[in-house]
């Protein structure tokens, strides 16, 4: 399936580009979220047509994210869980628990730009969390887990 991008998307391509990409991934995932339209004559017209208007928004989120990381910059959260003498939790942390605690400290942050590549946290200490705020912007933050008293 060939598609124009809308915005840049990591791993695939930037803004303006014409990529191929499995149908079902087109089809079920860019095009609903507004990332990519199908490459028509009519789209390619229409696309060139709004390029720059596209481009002015795409560095919009840039400045955005850029804005957001200074501000996440040395950020640490402190989370308490139900945990074991050995400092094992009784369930886990994830990226719901994380985005919570940071919008509660004032920051705005989805819990789809928290990226866990080891999966959820399930021990007690200090952890290092990816946070994926634009295809070129990424923050770490410090979650330090305690257990409950």
């Amino acid at each position: 399936m060939e598609l124009i991008l809308l915005e840049k998307v990591q791993k695939l391509g930037d803004l303006g580009d014409k990529v191929n990409v499995k149908p079902g991934y087109g089809r079920n995932y860019l095009v609903p979220a507004g990332k990519a339209i199908p490459a028509t004559k009519a789209n390619l017209a229409e696309f060139e047509a709004r390029r720059e208007e596209l481009e002015k928004a795409a560095m919009a989120k840039l400045s955005t994210a850029e804005e957001r990381v200074t501000a996440m910059d040395g950020f640490e959260i402190v989370l308490v869980a139900n945990a074991s003498e050995e400092g094992k939790l009784y369930g886990s942390i994830g990226p719901r628990e994380i985005s919570d605690a940071v919008s509660e400290r004032g920051l705005e942050l989805n819990k789809s730009e928290v990226i866990m590549g080891e999966g959820p946290i399930r021990y007690t200490g200090e952890h290092e969390v990816l946070v994926h705020l634009h295809a070129d912007v990424e923050a770490h933050i410090k979650v330090t887990v305690n257990p409950e008293q």
